[in-house]
């Protein structure tokens, strides 16, 4: 298949998406380290920070649908390149902030500044259904690419030049990859179907905030439940993973530069798990096994963080957590978007976004209460208990 606009085949159009997911990844990640640290310097503390992560969740979670919406209706092109220039923005306005209230005024840009979301719908529309899992991996493979460069990169950059220029960098390099989908990405990537008219079209006409159009898809069956499933399991991931800053900050004593070098490591291992081992993995293991045993690694890992001591331990951990982690949210992806029909994928995939935003509007807060008042082991125990409630509950429907 190629593009009638461009004359781009489709895996040319795959690689570029990986170039752009790379490169969001970078900027991503770069921001991610300038966060903790110019929050610290503004004045604030661990539950204010928490508030600041809840605001941004809370803002993405308002624009995921619409924005899933957005890109069935106008296609990969403008999807990617508004998720883009929504990032930019973003990151620009970081770099400006001197007070806290400029801060959480720079995390309003981020509404559609869903660039996974916007890679994983071009992904999916040019895949097969045999492929999905494997093409939706590899996205993670590109995307830990970017988590090393930019943790790196941003260690380096805040630790010589300080926060603001680490962040204008990183908006930056959100301009070059919107230039990048403007001259190389195809305005639309899903199947063209023809109308009763015999004119071509990619999806139906109707309006991008249509509320009702996005939320019938959970009456498809197995919807729901898969959602459910993903929001009660990725809660207390969700939890470790919106304090990790400031637990490397406060309890690790690590400094901006082996923040980053240890970001870039768990970057190497979510790019082999999702690129290389989860990929394989589904060929030899039903997707829906996996996915409960992908909740089983999840519940030790938390015991296993609950009982470590130092960041050698933590770095052992990583290991089985990158394994389990990937496998979840890869076979819960892969399931979501052959239940719905081609057209509707990126209303899916913004539901499926609603979910992680949902937990990153919640997490902070939870995890700013348990980390002053329970201490980091708390964050490990909530993992166990709750994964194991969902493994005993979905062994034993299987069973049954």
């Amino acid at each position: 298949m190629t593009d009638p606009e461009k004359g781009s085949g489709v895996g040319f159009v795959i690689l570029v998406a990986h170039i752009n997911m790379a490169l969001y990844s970078t900027c991503f990640w770069i921001q991610i380290g300038v966060m903790p640290y110019l929050s610290k310097r503004l004045g604030m503390d661990t539950v204010m920070f928490g508030y600041l992560q809840t605001t941004f969740a809370l803002i993405q979670l308002l624009g995921g649908p619409l924005f899933g919406r957005f890109g069935d209706l106008f296609g990969g092109r403008a999807a990617l390149s508004l998720a883009y220039l929504s990032s930019g923005l973003t990151y620009v306005l970081m770099g400006l902030s001197t007070n806290v209230p400029l801060l959480f005024l720079s995390r309003v840009p981020s509404v559609f500044m869903h660039g996974m979301q916007a890679a994983q719908m071009v992904v999916t529309d040019l895949s097969t259904e045999s492929e999905r899992t494997g093409a939706l991996g590899k996205l993670g493979l590109s995307y830990g690419v970017g988590m090393i460069l930019g943790s790196s990169a941003g260690g380096l950059l805040i630790s010589r030049f300080g926060e603001p220029f680490a962040a204008y960098v990183a908006a930056a390099g959100s301009v070059l990859n919107t230039i990048v989908v403007l001259k190389y990405i195809p305005a639309h990537t899903k199947p063209v179907t023809l109308t009763k008219e015999n004119k071509p079209e990619t999806a139906p006409s109707m309006s991008i905030f249509s509320v009702k159009k996005i939320f019938r898809l959970l009456s498809i069956p197995g919807a729901a439940g898969i959602l459910t499933i993903k929001t009660i399991s990725g809660l207390p991931m969700g939890v470790f993973q919106s304090m990790f800053s400031i637990v490397a900050m406060d309890h690790f004593k690590l400094e901006p530069e082996n923040n980053g070098y240890l970001m870039a490591y768990i970057g190497v291992l979510q790019m082999v798990m999702q690129g290389l081992v989860v990929g394989r993995l589904t060929h030899q293991i039903a997707e829906r096994s996996l996915l409960l045993w992908s909740i089983l690694v999840i519940c030790l890992v938390g015991l296993a963080t609950a009982l470590m001591t130092n960041i050698f331990h933590f770095c052992l951990i990583c290991i089985p957590m990158s394994l389990g982690i990937s496998a979840f949210y890869l076979t819960t992806n892969s399931i979501l978007t052959k239940i719905v029909p081609p057209a509707d994928t990126g209303a899916m995939l913004g539901l499926n976004m609603c979910v992680h935003s949902l937990i990153r509007s919640v997490a902070p807060t939870i995890g700013g209460f348990l980390f002053k008042s329970y201490g980091f082991p708390s964050f490990g125990y909530l993992q166990f208990v709750v994964n194991l409630l969902v493994f005993l509950y979905l062994f034993g429907n299987n069973a049954s």
